[in-house]
């Protein structure tokens, strides 16, 4: 002990810098609390502007200007009923019998000068109508409309003064209204924003996205299993699982430039095609399937295996019979995850043609198509204002198939969890 030197001296300075640091501490958790709240609430911030400003932008995308014009269908001297136009030619029956001209001319008696602006094939709506009821053609009915897109755009405030003198005096009469339009599910693409659908591209998606699941999974799933239950350790598997981990952070359009040069190359005839996308599509995500496959085998605790195998099943059975089915969650999990996110690419599919205006659904995997993501790239280039809004609707699909699939992968994974 030095000379001088107190015992109880030491106490209070220690106590006193023991409380310092400890308040120094609590006031660094207490920062750190905050700068996280405060990140947290940025994000949910940021997150509710963009769907909001999609949500106020895509509504109008579900609507359509349309025009009422009255129909006296009962002195048209069209004729008809249940059996008549039962089948696929009631509207060509009508078309026959001079239903465009019974409309042309009710809209003419309606308004001469709005009359010029409804669509030429709007009487097919009314075709449609009295083929699904023809009761109808004993009636005087007034028919939603749909008008041409300089009108429409007149509507919204934009385009030519005198349209829009016509369309806000029709507005005050009644006459011209946004409704829902029902048929932006069912048709396809379009030149005319008020004529423009989606279900081409949404069955261009879908025909891809079973092309892509049919190849990467059992491919990825295999390769896996593979990897983690046979595969040797040694330089060739260690270069294998690099080159694999590699692969999923490669950018998309590096596939799309595989799909260019192989693919279409091998199969000139099916540029456009779902089967060219999907096969393309499948190599994007295949390492994401088998890198999500190898930790959900992984997670199997050992005892799985030795129990299965101290019971006497084979390497085979061990696999098949025990260790897949409880891995299963996670790679379903990883599987829509993966899936997701080529159902939103758009870059690989570029490159490889699927910008092609498509008037028509896919008939099958090897016709000319597009996808969602594709659609909704073109649809934001364009000039005319209408198109706007279904660019904003068609995002709003997008983001609800997403959202289902992340929601299927949330069920399947709890659904066939196992706790150990």
């Amino acid at each position: 002990m030095e000379p001088g030197f107190t015992p109880g001296d030491a106490g209070p300075t220690r106590s006193a810098a023991f409380q310092k640091r400890l308040r120094q501490r609590y006031a660094a958790e207490r920062r750190f609390r905050v700068a996280g709240l405060t990140a947290i609430a940025i994000s949910i911030a940021m997150l509710v502007v963009l769907l909001v400003t999609i949500a106020v932008k895509g509504v109008g995308g579900f609507q359509r200007v349309e025009l009422a014009v009255p129909v006296d269908l009962a002195n048209s001297g069209i004729a008809g009923d249940a059996t008549t136009l039962a089948g696929s030619g009631a509207i060509q029956s009508l078309e026959a019998q001079g239903l465009p001209q019974v409309v042309s001319a009710a809209a003419e008696r309606l308004d001469p000068a709005a009359a010029e602006y409804v669509q030429p094939g709007a009487w097919r709506a009314v075709a449609q109508k009295i083929a699904d009821d023809p009761a109808l053609l004993r009636t005087q009915q007034t028919f939603w409309l749909p008008v041409e897109g300089n009108l429409a755009e007149a509507y919204s405030g934009a385009g030519d003064p005198q349209l829009q003198r016509l369309a806000a005096r029709l507005k005050s009469e009644g006459l011209l209204d946004k409704r829902f339009d029902a048929g932006f599910l069912a048709r396809s693409d379009a030149t005319e924003p008020q004529d423009a659908g989606i279900w081409g591209a949404l069955k261009g998606s879908i025909l891809t996205m079973i092309v892509t699941l049919v190849l990467a999974f059992p491919i990825g799933v295999l390769a896996a299993l593979y990897l983690e239950e046979y595969a040797p350790k040694n330089r060739w598997t260690d270069i294998i699982e690099v080159s694999i981990n590699n692969l999923a952070a490669v950018p998309s359009i590096i596939f799309g430039l595989l799909g260019l040069a192989v693919f279409l190359t091998l199969f000139p005839n099916l540029r456009s095609a779902p089967l060219i996308a999907g096969m393309t599509l499948a190599l994007m995500i295949m390492p994401v399937i088998v890198i999500t496959g190898r930790n959900a085998i992984k997670a199997v605790p050992p005892s799985i295996r030795d129990g299965a195998l101290a019971l006497g099943a084979s390497p085979v059975q061990v696999v098949f019979h025990h260790i897949l089915p409880l891995a299963l969650p996670g790679i379903l999990t990883g599987t829509i995850i993966g899936m997701a996110r080529a159902l939103g690419e758009t870059a690989p599919l570029l490159l490889i043609g699927m910008r092609a205006f498509v008037a028509n659904p896919p008939d099958g995997f090897t016709s000319p198509a597009t996808v969602l993501p594709v659609q909704i790239y073109l649809w934001s280039d364009e000039v005319n204002r209408g198109f706007v809004e279904r660019t904003s609707a068609a995002i709003i699909v997008l983001l609800l198939v997403l959202l289902a699939m992340n929601a299927s992968a949330i069920y399947l994974r709890n659904k066939f969890e196992k706790r150990w």
